[in-house]
C-alpha cells in the first residue's frame, strides 16, 4: 500500500478556515453564507455540522498504547507522528490530524451550527414554525456540544469538580462570527462543560429521528450515549447510568456487537473495519467519517513503524496480556494482526479509503471512518459509573454482559475472580509491565472491591476501543503515570526517556501555533523535562 503516494489536503470544507487574520480560524462563511429558507435546507446545512477531523490518530500516539520500536529500517511516518509520541508542542500542520486540523474541523462545524441556530432563533415567530424547525434546532445544540466536548478532551485537562474552575476551559462561540479580531476568552473548564450540559440538553429534548442515514446524525440514542459519556466524564455517575439506561433498555446484550461473526471476517483488506463501522449494526450508534490516515499506520506495514503498539505492550498490557477472563488474546473475540516485518499489533477497526483527486497524479485524501459512539462502549461506561458509585454488583453484571459477547467461550466473571486476579498481580513498571496501572485520581478509591473492578473495566475498555482514541482519556480522568520507553526488536526495554504523571500540563495537548497568535491563551507548559 502506497500510502506515501497519497498527498493530503485540507478539506474543502476547511479551506475558508486558513489563518490569514486575528482569529477568523473561527469563521466558516464570510462571502458564502447559505441562503436558508426552509427546515429542509437547515438539514442541509447541519450535514457540516460533524467535524471533518477525528483525535485517534494524535490521542493513540500520546498515550500508553505507543512505544519507540528501535529498527534501523523502522522511521516515523511524518514530523507531526513523531512530535505526538513525544509530547511535544506540534507545530506540523500539514497532516489531517494534527492539532491545527482538528481546531479548525472543530471550529468549523460549530460554525454551521451557529449559521442553523441564528437562522432558527430569527425564523421563529409562533409555535407552529417553532415545531416546523425544533429537530434541526436539536441537532444543531446537540453537535456544537459534542464539537466542544471532543476539542475538551485534546486541549483541556480532565475534568474534576475540585479543580475545573481552575483548569483553562476552551472558547464556546454561540454566534456566526461575523467580526474581524474579536478575542475570545478561554474560560474556565467548569464553565466550558456547563455550556457542553445545556446545548446538550436542550438538544436532547429537541432533536428527531427522522433521517435518511440516521446514523450519521444525532438520533435520541445517540444522544443519550453522548450523555452518559458526558456525565461519566463530569463525576455525575447518576446522570451516566440514567442516559446509559435510555440506550440500553432491559436487554443490552441484544444490541451489542457480534464480535464472534466480526472476527470470523478475513483481516486482509476493508472487510473486517467495513464491518465494524457498518451502519447495518446495531451496535454503532453515530457514525463519523473524516479524513484519516490512522487506518494504515495502525496497521502492520512499515509506514510509520517507529512509533507503534508493539509486541511489548501487546503480549503485557493489552491484546494478549493475561485478564481474569484467561489469556485475552486466545479467549476474547478477535484476532491479532501482525507480521514479523515490523513490531505493530493490532486489530482490524479503522478503514482506509483513499479518496482520489487525482488519478494520474496519484494524489488524493485517505479517509477513515469511527464509531464514535456504541452500544459495547455505552455498556462499559456504565458499568464504570456504577463502580464509582459503590453499586459493585450492577457493574459486575455489566462486564459479564460484555464478555458474553466478547469472550469466545461467554465467560462470566465472579467479583472474587476479579478480586483475586489483579490482587495478585504486580502493578505495572516500564520494565515489568502488565495491565495493572497505579491509580491516582483527585478522588478516593476503595481498595478491597472498588480498585479490582476499576482495573478489570479500564483493561476491558482498553482492549474494545483499541486503536478508537480513547485510552488517553482514562489515563487522564485517573491519574495513570504514562511513560516513553525504547524498546529493541526482542521487545526489551533500553531505555525510558520521560514520564507524565497525574496533574502534568502535557496532558492537554497544546493549542496550535497559529490559534495562540491570534491571542487565544496557550496550555501552560512547564520548563525543562519530568524526571524518570
Amino acid at each position: 500500500m502506497k500510502v506515501n503516494k497519497y498527498i493530503t489536503y485540507l478539506p474543502v470544507a476547511l479551506l475558508s478556515l486558513a489563518f490569514t487574520a486575528c482569529n477568523d480560524f473561527l469563521d466558516k462563511y464570510p462571502d458564502s453564507r447559505m441562503d436558508l429558507k426552509t427546515p429542509t435546507e437547515v438539514s442541509q446545512l447541519l450535514v457540516s455540522a460533524y467535524p471533518q477531523a477525528h483525535p485517534a490518530y494524535l490521542t493513540e500516539m500520546y498515550s500508553d498504547n505507543t512505544d519507540e520500536q528501535l529498527h534501523s529500517t523502522w522511521s516515523a511516518f511524518d514530523r507531526f507522528q513523531e512530535q505526538a509520541y513525544q509530547w511535544k508542542d506540534i507545530d506540523d500542520v500539514s497532516n489531517t490530524e494534527t492539532p491545527y486540523q482538528l481546531w479548525s474541523a472543530h471550529y468549523a462545524a460549530i460554525s454551521a451550527c451557529n449559521e442553523a441556530i441564528e437562522y432558527i432563533d430569527k425564523t421563529v415567530k409562533d409555535t407552529q414554525t417553532e415545531e416546523e424547525y425544533s429537530a434541526q434546532l436539536g441537532e444543531a445544540l446537540l453537535c456544537r456540544a459534542f464539537s466542544m466536548f471532543q476539542l475538551s478532551t485534546v486541549f483541556c485537562q480532565a475534568y474534576d469538580k475540585a479543580t475545573a474552575d481552575k483548569e483553562l476551559g476552551l472558547p464556546y462561540p454561540t454566534q456566526p462570527e461575523k467580526v474581524v479580531g474579536r478575542t475570545m476568552e478561554r474560560g474556565t473548564l467548569a464553565e466550558l462543560y456547563q455550556k457542553i450540559e445545556a446545548d446538550m440538553l436542550k438538544g436532547i429534548s429537541l432533536v428527531g429521528t427522522k433521517y435518511a442515514k440516521p446514523k450519521f446524525h444525532f438520533t435520541k440514542q445517540a444522544a443519550y450515549a453522548f450523555a452518559t459519556r458526558f456525565y461519566l466524564y463530569a463525576q455525575q455517575y447518576d446522570k451516566a447510568v440514567m442516559y446509559a439506561n435510555k440506550v440500553l433498555g432491559e436487554q443490552p446484550t441484544d444490541i451489542l456487537r457480534n464480535w464472534a461473526e466480526w472476527n470470523r471476517l478475513g483481516p486482509s483488506g476493508n472487510v473486517q473495519p467495513n464491518a465494524f463501522v457498518a451502519a447495518s449494526d446495531n451496535a454503532n450508534i453515530l457514525l463519523l467519517t473524516v479524513p484519516s490516515q490512522w487506518g494504515v499506520i495502525s496497521i502492520p506495514i512499515l509506514a510509520g513503524s517507529k512509533y507503534a503498539h508493539g509486541e511489548l505492550i501487546s503480549k503485557n498490557e493489552t491484546l494478549q496480556a493475561p485478564g481474569p477472563w484467561g489469556d485475552s488474546g486466545s479467549t476474547l473475540n478477535y484476532t491479532v494482526l501482525y507480521n514479523n516485518g515490523v513490531s505493530k499489533y493490532c486489530l482490524r477497526k479503522i478503514p482506509y479509503v483513499p479518496k482520489v483527486i487525482d488519478a494520474t497524479a496519484e494524489i488524493g485524501v485517505p479517509y477513515g471512518e469511527y464509531a464514535v459512539f456504541n452500544t459495547d462502549l455505552t455498556l462499559l461506561e456504565r458499568a464504570e459509573a456504577y463502580a464509582l458509585s459503590g453499586q459493585y454488583a450492577k457493574a459486575l453484571q455489566d462486564i459479564n454482559s460484555e464478555l458474553s459477547v466478547f469472550s469466545k467461550n461467554r465467560k462470566q466473571l465472579t467479583l472474587a475472580e476479579i478480586q483475586d486476579f489483579y490482587r495478585s498481580m504486580a502493578y505495572y513498571t516500564p520494565t515489568k509491565p502488565t495491565p495493572k496501572k497505579a491509580l491516582h485520581p483527585s478522588f478516593s478509591i476503595e481498595s478491597t472491591t472498588q480498585e479490582p473492578l476499576l482495573q478489570c473495566l479500564l483493561q476491558l475498555k482498553r482492549l474494545v476501543t483499541i486503536h478508537e482514541g480513547l485510552r488517553l482519556q482514562d489515563v487522564k480522568r485517573y491519574g495513570i503515570t504514562l511513560y516513553r520507553r525504547k524498546v529493541d526488536v526482542q521487545s526489551n526495554v533500553t531505555a525510558v526517556t520521560d514520564s507524565m504523571k497525574a496533574g502534568d500540563p502535557r496532558l492537554a495537548i497544546q493549542l496550535p501555533q497559529d490559534v495562540i497568535t491570534a491571542g487565544i491563551t496557550a496550555n501552560p507548559r512547564k520548563i525543562g523535562r519530568a524526571h524518570v
